[in-house]
């Protein structure tokens, strides 16, 4: 398994708090990979939006820019 930064505990809150009774362990680690894949997306799209700013510095604004572009506006 690849390293996360996401524990698998807060994975399985995560699912049962949206509903779920019951979750798989695959469910929960396949939701980890998810996430990870995502927010590592979103974070490089962030630091690329910074640099564009000339900062140096990642804003909250560039995370909301950069997930609304890869989300989609979701």
């Amino acid at each position: 398994m690849s390293e996360t930064e996401f524990g698998l505990a807060a994975v399985y809150r995560i699912i049962k708090k949206s509903g779920a009774e019951r979750v798989s362990d695959e469910a929960a680690e396949e939701l980890r990979r998810v996430v990870q894949n995502l927010a590592n997306q979103i974070a490089k799209s962030a630091i690329e939006l910074s640099l564009h700013a000339g900062r140096h510095t990642v804003k909250a604004s560039d995370i909301r820019l950069a997930a609304k572009n890869i989300l989609g506006g979701q």
